[in-house]
């Protein structure tokens, strides 16, 4: 049997499924409130502990993650409704379950694809402190298994041991979702959106997450395409790793120049700069989490990036908060986020919180090469408002002579209208094409929603009009223009992008090889 859903990180595995929707471990009733309530206590506690181990031996993406989750347990308004329930009779497992369930039970009713990946972490945190309840302990994942069930919790891929192989299999799951990004930073195959199945499956599995597709019980002559087809892979990604150290080159001798995408600053501590032609995004995302970041954390954090580049660039993007990516105390409850108030417009609208990334970006600039941009930019207005901040700012440092300077302003190319009117942005030093919502928007398709995906694709005519009619836009003004979004870093995607024109492409760092290597490939 052979069902289809949608790739989240290629690769091919091979190997036996191991039933991710196992109960958690059998808790033990205590004899009254007051026990029940230090029961709950003592599992939240430990839950805390052992996140806090695999904090330590994580990198940034995950750790991050972890961090979020610890801050999660350590909330009383989570925790809270669980204790009153205990107060009420209910037995710990129970209240707990309960008062998660209700969470959850809000992510999954959104309907915005990323918090109903954020579920998966609630579900996450719940079974943490299930767990730490039980007394049983829990059926160890067998190496180079294939994890197949309705979504898998981020502490429970950090805890496989993936050296010998394996994949992920969700029957729901999100590409936006938290272990779909580990996935692809680690070469994980993960395929998602595989819908429900008719019963329990057990036995060897093939699981083909370049194209998006499993098979169960497998008869030998698909289990022979297969091996070949994860023999081509592999070939492949031993071949691109010859082009990793080179500069991307097209077979017409073309130059096109490759960068990296990055999410946190510890990102960088295990890419080679000389890989790469400098960072072509820095998200700042990351800084703005349960509490607003002061500017010295900010000027810090952006300081190690542009230090570790040396004189390459680093494109930093302000925050990008709202849409897929609520901040507490700073974005605000939309009916439809991803049209609302997020970006550049939720910064303009916030200018307080604003001005301190402002005096913290134009401090760093002088450790590096730094450009900045701004995200989900619409207007030539919001542009200018943005950019007369920036010179503002720049006055006040210099005022009580602090050092400083003012690096090139450009902007995120997303919103349609950009695309379509780009005359209007003449003045911005830079055009960084952002190809995931640009693409959404255009074709009114969510990426992470299986029932639209296949619209979903940069490879549309409509798209790539767009794409190349703002780099010859680009090319006429002597602007120079880039792409951002993870269609830079596809392979299947790249010839088209640099048929329409794009000289220039950041990508995630696993994928700068395959990336350099589809160049080469390329005829222009």
């Amino acid at each position: 049997m052979r069902i289809d859903g949608i790739p989240a990180s290629p690769g091919y595995a091979e190997g036996p499924l191991f039933d991710l929707d196992q109960p958690p471990a059998a808790y033990q009733g205590k004899a009254n409130a007051t026990e029940e309530r230090a029961a709950l206590e003592a599992a939240i506690g430990k839950a805390v502990s052992r996140l806090a181990a695999l904090v330590d031996a994580a990198d940034g993406d995950a750790a991050g993650i972890l961090e979020f989750h610890i801050a999660m347990l350590e909330d009383d308004a989570l925790s809270g409704p669980a204790f009153a329930s205990i107060g009420s009779g209910q037995p710990a497992d129970a209240a707990w379950r309960a008062a998660l369930d209700s969470e959850v039970a809000g992510y999954e009713a959104s309907d915005q694809d990323y918090f109903r990946a954020r579920a998966a972490d609630l579900r996450d945190i719940r079974d943490q402190v299930l767990r730490a309840m039980g007394e049983d302990g829990e059926v160890a994942t067998p190496q180079g298994a294939i994890l197949y069930g309705e979504d898998i919790a981020p502490t429970r891929f950090l805890e496989t041991d993936w050296s010998e192989g394996g994949g992920i299999a969700l029957k729901r799951g999100s590409t936006a979702s938290h272990v779909a990004m580990l996935a692809r930073s680690r070469g994980v195959p993960m395929v998602v959106g595989l819908g429900a199945t008719a019963g329990p499956l057990t036995g060897n599995a093939l699981l083909d997450a370049e194209h998006g597709a499993i098979v169960f019980s497998p008869s030998p002559a698909e289990v022979e395409t297969f091996r070949q087809s994860a023999s081509s892979f592999a070939d492949r990604q031993g071949a691109a790793r010859t082009f990793l150290t080179e500069p991307a080159v097209t077979k017409a001798g073309t130059a096109v120049r490759v960068q990296v995408n990055i999410a946190y600053p510890s990102d960088v501590d295990g890419i080679d700069i000389a890989t790469c032609d400098g960072v072509g995004l820095m998200r700042t995302e990351f800084l703005f989490g349960k509490t607003l970041p002061d500017e010295e954390t900010q000027y810090h954090a952006y300081r190690k990036v542009l230090e570790w580049a040396g004189d390459k660039p680093v494109t930093i993007r302000t925050v990008d908060a709202g849409g897929d990516k609520p901040v507490p105390g700073f974005t605000v409850e939309e009916t439809n986020p991803f049209l609302g108030l997020r970006g550049i417009r939720l910064s303009l609208a916030r200018r307080d919180i604003f001005r301190v990334q402002i005096r913290a970006l134009l401090r760093a600039a002088i450790h590096g090469n730094l450009k900045v941009m701004f995200p989900m930019i619409a207007t030539s207005d919001e542009y200018s408002q943005a950019a007369a901040l920036f010179v503002e700012a720049q006055g006040a440092l210099a005022a009580r002579g602090v050092a400083h300077r003012l690096p090139p302003l450009g902007i995120m190319v997303e919103v349609p209208s950009v695309a379509l009117a780009p005359e209007a942005f003449a003045d911005v030093a830079f055009f960084s094409i952002g190809s995931n919502d640009l693409t959404q928007y255009v074709m009114a398709a969510a990426r992470d929603n299986a029932a639209v995906a296949h619209l979903n694709s940069v490879r549309h005519p409509a798209v790539l009009r767009l794409i190349a009619a703002v780099a010859a836009f680009g090319r006429d003004k002597g602007i120079p223009v880039s792409l951002c979004g993870d269609a830079g870093g596809d392979p299947a995607a790249i010839p088209a992008l640099l048929e329409a024109g794009l000289r220039d492409l950041s990508v995630a760092p696993a994928q700068l090889a395959m990336a350099k290597a589809a160049i080469a490939d390329v005829a222009v």
